[in-house]
């Protein structure tokens, strides 16, 4: 269904930055112990003095018993900053996209809006999101280990120039785009397909939709994007670690250790707290998104 009027790039980027700092700043604390679950099958990361959780919930009750409350938010500075930027850019760019593969018609069918996303994706990964998430893992393993050594995001930044280089920050970041792309691709496309169907059903406006019709079908791509994408966001975060140059010859061979030395399932570790995020992340930032628009039109 082709929308009444064509929406402003500068409101997609307004919209999408707006949507992702609060989704960023809501669901933290199951970003963080996703990525501690992650970490703690690294043999480097055991060697080292890393602590290793019985699951999600032993995780995050040890979190606040040793570092308290705010123990599930170290790490926020980097996520929170690159959630916003990295939704602004996600939202700008699927808008853009999707506006040029519409038929003659207005219509966009599903392989198009897969498209979108998966450029969508690729384009925030590349550029935003493989820096801030390498501070955020390195933050988070830092916090883990015996004897922490950063005291905050701008040290841990420099350190990680100073040993590799700009980078350094950008280590992993073919898991990253591949991991953005696959989560935008089947994300949008979700969203995009079910919002059609209900709008088909329910002759509601597709640019006015009730809030409590945008959170529940952002929370419904949410889901089916965690369990088709997670085995990408395991990789990612172990080519992310310290240890990861130590341990791994490439993103593939990352993959095949971990499934070889861990069993397949560990490439779905941290499914769980992934989504409870993705799942609620997914109803906020489009729930935001669509009520921020509707103000801008």
């Amino acid at each position: 269904m082709a929308p009444k009027h064509k929406d402003n790039a500068a409101h997609s980027l307004a919209a999408g930055t707006i949507a992702g700092a609060v989704e960023g700043a809501a669901t933290y604390p199951t970003e963080l112990v996703k990525t501690k679950m992650q970490l703690q099958g690294s043999q480097q990361y055991l060697a080292q003095g890393g602590r290793a959780y019985k699951g999600p919930i032993d995780c995050a009750v040890a979190t606040v018993r040793g570092e308290g409350a705010a123990g599930l938010y170290r790490g926020l500075a980097p996520m929170l900053l690159g959630n916003a930027a990295k939704a602004g850019v996600r939202f700008l760019t699927y808008d853009t996209v999707k506006e040029q593969l519409r038929d003659g018609d207005g219509r966009l069918t599903m392989p198009r809006m897969m498209l979108a996303g998966l450029c969508a994706g690729v384009i925030e990964g590349g550029t935003v999101v493989a820096p801030s998430e390498t501070i955020k893992t390195r933050l988070i393993h830092d916090k883990c280990m015996p004897q922490p050594q950063f005291r905050g995001m701008r040290d841990c930044v420099q350190a990680t120039v100073r040993a590799g280089g700009l980078a350094g920050l950008y280590r992993g970041v073919v898991p990253v785009m591949a991991r953005q792309g696959a989560n935008s691709c089947v994300r949008f496309a979700a969203y995009d397909s079910l919002k059609q169907l209900l709008v088909r059903r329910t002759g509601a406006d597709p640019q006015r939709l009730p809030v409590a019709y945008s959170f529940g079908l952002g929370m419904a791509a949410g889901i089916i994007t965690v369990y088709s994408t997670m085995p990408l966001d395991v990789v990612k975060t172990r080519m992310q670690s310290p240890s990861a140059l130590l341990e791994y010859k490439s993103s593939l061979h990352c993959a095949w250790r971990v499934a070889s030395d861990e069993g397949p399932r560990a490439l779905w570790k941290g499914a769980t707290p992934r989504l409870s995020r993705l799942m609620f992340s997914g109803a906020i930032v489009f729930a935001v998104y669509e009520e921020v628009m509707k103000q801008l039109r």
